[in-house]
């Protein structure tokens, strides 16, 4: 505790260039410890939403694009396939169950999406309230969608056109409220789910004028609807390997392997994480050239200081406990104020994300749990640590190889 304290005092010495040490140093921990918080989370976040489905079968485009527009519902789909096809495809011995997804509308903001009741059990849903839907026009709403809209079982809204707000309204075909879902902190937080059926009914209402009209047109579009996508599990893990071929093969759709895709984007992604583990590494680095000059000056300026303890009793290993001390303390403030710092980081980034529709306000909250992040920073005190200690090893065998009653008797002190 003597040398601890000793080691204290010589620091606060100098406060301002113990500070810019302790800054430096906390600049570059904070920065690998954003980008590893962010990583995890992100792909926590992504595997979330996507470890249950096998494959999703959409319109010929873009892989990446089905499954950003179909699953994260971020993106807007390349286009619609015929519902008699999905069908067909839906007996293939491999297909254990398909769940059709149809978009085009929203209400502010938040995607009403037709699909049937196993859309939400694949994620596990769970209702708070009311019930699920039964009948077309009605709707379930994810926790984000009831918190921010103010809807409560009961509820009339009118859906508008587009997957972004600001479409046009469809005044004619009003949704019910049914029921609310609890809190996942996955894709079904930020959607309203409603029966397929009732993405039809909504568009055959608008182009008819009275009762006549609307079942004419259905009849009309009996076998020529169209769904988004669907969402397809495998009878057997072995069918990803031949079933996605055999879709893009043999058929007009497309089949997306959900793992396949966000692993390129991820991929695609780790050219801009390179770069900040970069700027952190870069960071580390003028950290320790910061600390390593800062005490080869310390050990110059306070020679008198440290030959006078050598000349008190301590010996050279108990001199250089205080040099290495110096650098510990120095490295245990900064990886504290670090991981405060990448924290603080990756709440903005959150909010970034949550913004950008990566993730929902409620998963948001799992970003920003502070014990949850602190406790994935333990690492950074010691990494600290370990730049001080490298950064210390020159100054403290010059120190070691000081002869303290030399220095004494010259007058160079």
């Amino acid at each position: 505790m003597q040398t601890v304290a000793f080691a204290w005092r010589m620091l606060v010495q100098r406060p301002w260039g113990f500070g810019l040490n302790v800054l430096l140093l906390a600049l570059g921990l904070a920065s690998a410890g954003f980008v590893v918080l962010a990583q995890n989370q992100l792909e926590a976040a992504l595997t979330n939403d996507l470890a249950k489905v096998d494959v999703v079968v959409g319109a010929k485009g873009s892989p990446l694009q089905l499954i950003l527009a179909s699953v994260l519902h971020v993106d807007v789909p390349a286009g619609n396939i015929a519902l008699s096809e999905l069908q067909t495809l839906s007996k293939h011995p491999m297909v254990k169950q398909t769940i059709p997804i149809s978009l085009g509308d929203n209400v502010g903001g938040f995607r009403i999406v037709g699909t049937t009741p196993a859309y939400a059990q694949l994620y596990g849903g769970q209702l708070r309230e009311g019930r699920a839907f039964a009948e077309p026009m009605e709707v379930v709403l994810g926790a984000e969608v009831a918190a921010s809209l103010a809807l409560q079982i009961g509820s009339s809204f009118t859906g508008f056109h587009g997957l972004g707000s600001g479409g046009e309204a469809h005044a004619k075909a009003p949704y019910s409220v049914v029921g609310t879902l609890q809190a996942c902190a996955c894709v079904l937080d930020k959607l309203v789910l409603t029966p397929t059926e009732s993405v039809w009914q909504v568009h055959d209402k608008e182009l008819a004028t009275d009762e006549a009209d609307r079942a004419e047109i259905a009849a009309a579009m009996l076998g020529q609807r169209e769904v988004t996508a669907a969402i397809i599990q495998y009878t057997s893990p072995l069918a990803a390997a031949s079933f996605p071929r055999f879709v893009n093969q043999k058929t007009n759709l497309q089949a997306a392997a959900p793992a396949y895709e966000i692993s390129r984007l991820l991929r695609m992604l780790g050219a801009g994480t390179a770069v900040l583990k970069g700027f952190a590494a870069t960071l580390l680095l003028a950290a320790l050239l910061s600390v390593w000059i800062a005490l080869l000056g310390s050990l110059r300026e306070r020679r008198a200081d440290w030959a006078t303890l050598r000349m008190l009793g301590a010996s050279r290993v108990k001199v250089m406990g205080v040099l290495f001390t110096q650098s510990i303390v120095m490295a245990l403030i900064a990886g504290a104020f670090a991981a405060l710092l990448a924290v603080g980081a990756h709440w903005g980034a959150a909010a970034l994300a949550q913004t950008a529709g990566v993730i929902t306000a409620t998963s948001r909250g799992g970003w920003l749990d502070p014990l949850q992040n602190l406790s994935q920073l333990w690492w950074l005190p010691a990494l600290g640590v370990g730049v001080a200690v490298l950064a210390t090893i020159w100054p403290a065998r010059a120190l070691y190889r000081i002869d303290a009653a030399e220095l004494l008797a010259s007058r160079r002190i």
